[in-house]
């Protein structure tokens, strides 16, 4: 996902690798923390498949800055991965929150609403965080009360975002997409 974040904020301008992170960090950071020893090797990797441009500009005051930009392979293959998530992208919250944050970028609204379909599925199979054998059990069952605070809060997340997905699906199927 780390690929991914890179590719999206990328994709609306360039930035150098101090503020690449800072936007990854605020994204995605309360959950994973992206260390320099993480980031720049995948700034690395990125630019040595040619799907990243670094150049070099003078610094306002000390060193010169290394400012990133997405090249043209760079916007297809996240578009690509926007359109073609992994399961685990999917049913992972905090993937599913990165892939989200760049779907924009994905200009097909059919398959925008082809991702959004695939999580809208995961969401209305049975689960739980604890189970009864394969029966997945609900928050009425349990007396802790903080089993069952964890269980009501995630009833409440997933039908705000159940609410969401059917109707940002039916506003792009509305609309011919």
């Amino acid at each position: 996902m780390l690929e991914l974040a890179i590719l999206g904020f990328l994709y609306d301008t360039a930035l150098h690798g101090y503020e690449l992170r800072k936007r990854i960090t605020a994204l995605t950071g309360h959950v994973r923390p992206v260390a320099e020893s993480t980031l720049y090797p995948a700034i690395k990797r990125l630019e040595k498949a040619g799907l990243l441009a670094r150049e070099t500009q003078p610094g306002a005051v000390a060193a010169p800055r290394h400012v990133l930009t997405l090249t043209s392979d760079g916007k297809r293959e996240l578009r690509r991965r926007l359109a073609e998530p992994a399961r685990g992208d999917i049913s992972d919250e905090n993937r599913w929150f990165t892939l989200l944050a760049f779907l924009r970028h994905l200009d097909d609204e059919g398959a925008q609403a082809a991702v959004l379909r695939r999580r809208l599925a995961f969401l209305e199979e049975p689960a739980s965080f604890f189970y009864d054998g394969e029966r997945p059990l609900s928050a009425e069952e349990f007396d802790d009360p903080f089993r069952r605070g964890i269980l009501t809060i995630a009833r409440a997340t997933s039908r705000a975002e159940l609410t969401w997905l059917r109707d940002t699906l039916a506003s792009l199927e509305g609309s011919g997409g």
